[in-house]
């Protein structure tokens, strides 16, 4: 076979192994446990074999490397998504809407897969990512979107959700170091900004649920994208 005959290495492209005592889908449970608890810089090989009591070499016996493990354990969790489907027009905007806030959930639930989407190879082959493009691109066609500007529309969404779960992410990871609630936190943030005399856009909102306040403003800026969107279709279709 010819090198450009040769598949493109992946997880995906090759035959899984059958009856083995130590199955792809313990070693993927335990590797999103892992992340979720430790991060991306905790996750080797060897220390997933460890949790599951088995060799590293049992382990690749499933996966090459950890590259393969890492698209296996991103398809993992976009199993988790929820996108509706929208079989008439007038319904696009609401499911687009929602898929892009249970896209935010999954991210912030495990902040680690947005440091790792653009690094996982052929992540876009595994079964639910599949599942999730197909559905939500179905969307953006019921919308009226011609096929091509349909992809691209699903493109935008999804980069403003994850470039917002992304800070998200990070904010809450220093709370979390920090050893405060979100709430004892952002009091302490705002003690701080008094005593700067910060200009009023730029303080704490005092004596509302900081956690309601990052629900307001990710869907502030995801109202406004679908506005977007909505404006280009309406143009696109003369209205």
């Amino acid at each position: 076979m010819s090198a450009d005959e040769q598949p493109i290495a992946s997880v995906w492209t090759r035959p899984r192994r059958q009856r083995e005592q130590l199955s792809r889908e313990q070693i993927v449970s335990e590797a999103v446990a892992l992340l979720d608890a430790e991060g991306l810089e905790a996750l080797s090989m060897r220390r997933l074999g460890t949790r599951l009591g088995a060799g590293a070499t049992s382990l690749y016996r499933h996966v090459a490397n950890k590259d393969e493990l890492i698209e296996l354990v991103v398809d993992e969790v976009y199993g988790e998504l929820e996108v509706p489907a929208a079989d008439e027009a007038a319904g696009w905007r609401s499911a687009a809407g929602r898929s892009g806030a249970s896209l935010r959930s999954m991210a912030l639930r495990h902040p680690w897969v947005a440091s790792v989407l653009g690094q996982v190879g052929l992540a876009h082959l595994g079964p639910n990512v599949m599942r999730m493009s197909e559905r939500m691109l179905a969307v953006f066609k019921s919308a009226g979107f011609a096929p091509d500007e349909a992809d691209q529309a699903m493109s935008t969404l999804i980069a403003y959700v994850i470039g917002m779960a992304t800070s998200e992410a990070a904010y809450l990871s220093l709370i979390a170091r920090s050893g405060k609630s979100e709430q004892e936190f952002v009091e302490s943030l705002r003690t701080s900004q008094e005593r700067l005399r910060l200009p009023e856009g730029q303080a704490v909102q005092h004596g509302k649920d900081p956690r309601q306040i990052r629900e307001d403003n990710f869907d502030y800026g995801l109202q406004r994208v679908l506005d977007g969107l909505e404006a280009r279709l309406r143009s696109t279709n003369g209205q």
